[in-house]
C-alpha cells in the first residue's frame, strides 16, 4: 500500500481519547486500531509483536547480519485523536493536483483558504487529503503510524541494512497520558523518534514546560436586596482573577518561544465558579514565574475577599525535552542529514505544545519529534499531502541507515 492509502484506512477508525475518563486507555475504541496494527505488523513478517492491556503496541525487528552491535533505534506514533470534531465517522477527501487556492470542504460550508493558511500555495500540484469539513482528518497522528509501517515494509522487502529496531504505537497522547504506562524496558530502544510533527522536515526537540491550573472560587450568596457588604459573587471574583493576568500573554498573541496563560473553560454562578487554564513556557525560569504569578493572585484575592475564597491547584504535565536532547545532539544532526539526503529542507522549530517524546526523554529514552507532512491539526481544516507523507518515509529510512553506520 502507498503511505497515504494506509492513512485513509486508519482515519476511518474513530479513536478519540477522553480526558474525563479514569481508565487506561481512556477510550476502548483505541483497541480497534491497535488490533489492526498488530495484524499489519505480523503480516510484514515481524514475529515479535504484542498488544498489552493498556493498548500499547510494541514490535521489535532484529538487526541485519553484522549490525547487532548498533544501538537500538525506536520509532513511536500515537493512535488516539482529539475528541473535538470527532462525533461521527471521518470522510476523507482526496484532491489531486491541488491548485493552491481556496478549497471547499465538502458541503460543510468551510473553506480551506490561503488567507487562513498561507502555506497552502506551497502545496500546489500535490495530492491534498482533507476531511469533508465536518470532522477532523485524524492525520495527527495516524499519518505517523502510516509512515512508520510503510518504512518498515520498505526495510524488510528491500533488505535495507539496519540495526535493532523497536516500534511502539501508543494511546492517549492527546490528553497527555501517552507515556503513562509506556514500558521503556520492554520497548528496549536506546534512542527513539516520535513521528508526530507537522510539515515534512520538521525536527523538534524543544517543547513547552507545561502545567494545568484549576482555580475554584467559593462565594457567599445572599438575597441581592440585602447583600451590601455580605455577598461575594464567585463569578465576579473569577473575572477579577483573570483580569489580573498579563492581558497579552495568551495563545493568540504569542509565537515561537513566547509562553502564555490559556483560559480553557469557565463555569459558575454566585456561589461557586471555576476557571481552568493551561500554562506554557519554554524557559524554565519563566515557567516558574508564571506559576508564581497565579499563586500570588490567589493570595491577593484571598486577602481581599476572605481566606478560602480562592483555591488554586497546579498540576505538572511535562518538561522541555531540550534538557535531555542536549546530551545527545547527534540525534538532531542525524535528522538534519537525513532530510538533506532526501532533498527536504530541515526545519528546526520549537514545539508550541507537547509530545510523548518530552516525557519519554525524562523516562530515560531521548526522543525528538519529526514532521509527518500534516497541517492545521485538531480541527476541521486539518490537511496533509501524499507527497509530504512520502518525504517523511524517506527521512525515516535515512535515519535508519545513519544509525546502521554509527559504531560508537
Amino acid at each position: 500500500m502507498k503511505t497515504y492509502e494506509r492513512l485513509l484506512s486508519y482515519v476511518k477508525i474513530l479513536t478519540p481519547s477522553n480526558e474525563d475518563s479514569t481508565t487506561s486507555p481512556s477510550s476502548h475504541c483505541q483497541f480497534d486500531l491497535a488490533r489492526i496494527l498488530v495484524d499489519e505488523l505480523k503480516n510484514l513478517g515481524i514475529s515479535d509483536v504484542s498488544l498489552d492491556e493498556h493498548c500499547y503496541v510494541y514490535a521489535h525487528i532484529p538487526a541485519s547480519e553484522g549490525l547487532d552491535s548498533c544501538k537500538t533505534l525506536g520509532f513511536i506514533a500515537h493512535m488516539d485523536t482529539v475528541s473535538d470534531f470527532c462525533d461521527h465517522p471521518v470522510t476523507p477527501v482526496i484532491t489531486e493536483n491541488y491548485d493552491g487556492g481556496e478549497l471547499p470542504l465538502g458541503t460543510s460550508g468551510r473553506i480551506l483558504s490561503p488567507e487562513m493558511f498561507p502555506h497552502l500555495s506551497s502545496l500546489k500540484g500535490r495530492t491534498l487529503i482533507t476531511s469533508d469539513g465536518t470532522t477532523i482528518l485524524g492525520a495527527d497522528d495516524k499519518a505517523g503510524i502510516a509512515e512508520i509501517i510503510t518504512a518498515l515494509e520498505r526495510i524488510l522487502t528491500e533488505k535495507i541494512p539496519h540495526g535493532p529496531l523497536a516500534i511502539a504505537f501508543t494511546p492517549d497522547e492527546e490528553i497527555g497520558m501517552g507515556p503513562a504506562h509506556f514500558d521503556v524496558g520492554k520497548f528496549g530502544a536506546d534512542y527513539a523518534y516520535t513521528l508526530d510533527g507537522d510539515t515534512e522536515g520538521e525536527i523538534q526537540y524543544e517543547n513547552f514546560n507545561a502545567c494545568s491550573a484549576k482555580v475554584i472560587f467559593q462565594g457567599v450568596n445572599v438575597h441581592p436586596g440585602s447583600s451590601k457588604n455580605t455577598m461575594v459573587n464567585a463569578s465576579l471574583v473569577a473575572m477579577e482573577f483573570n483580569s489580573m493576568l498579563p492581558a497579552a500573554d495568551t495563545p493568540r498573541n504569542t509565537e515561537d518561544y513566547e509562553g502564555f496563560f490559556h483560559l480553557c473553560s469557565v463555569k459558575g454562578d454566585v456561589s461557586r465558579a471555576e476557571l481552568h487554564y493551561i500554562v506554557r513556557d519554554h524557559d524554565a525560569a519563566s515557567f516558574e514565574a508564571r506559576q508564581n504569578t497565579l499563586t500570588h493572585i490567589a493570595k491577593i484575592l484571598n486577602e481581599k475577599w476572605g481566606e478560602g475564597t480562592v483555591a488554586l491547584t497546579l498540576t505538572q504535565q511535562y518538561r522541555n525535552m531540550k534538557e535531555i536532547i542536549d546530551t545527545c545532539p547527534w540525534l538532531i544532526s542525524f535528522a538534519e542529514k537525513a532530510c538533506r539526503a532526501c532533498s527536504v529542507t530541515p526545519l528546526i522549530l520549537p514545539i508550541r505544545g507537547g509530545t510523548d517524546g518530552a516525557r519519554l526523554s525524562f523516562m530515560g529514552l531521548p526522543c525528538p519529534n519529526l514532521g509527518t507532512g500534516g497541517h492545521a491539526y485538531h480541527g476541521p481544516y486539518e490537511h496533509i499531502t501524499a507527497e509530504g507523507m512520502d518525504a517523511a518515509v524517506e527521512v525515516t529510512l535515512q535515519i535508519v541507515k545513519l544509525f546502521a553506520e554509527r559504531r560508537d
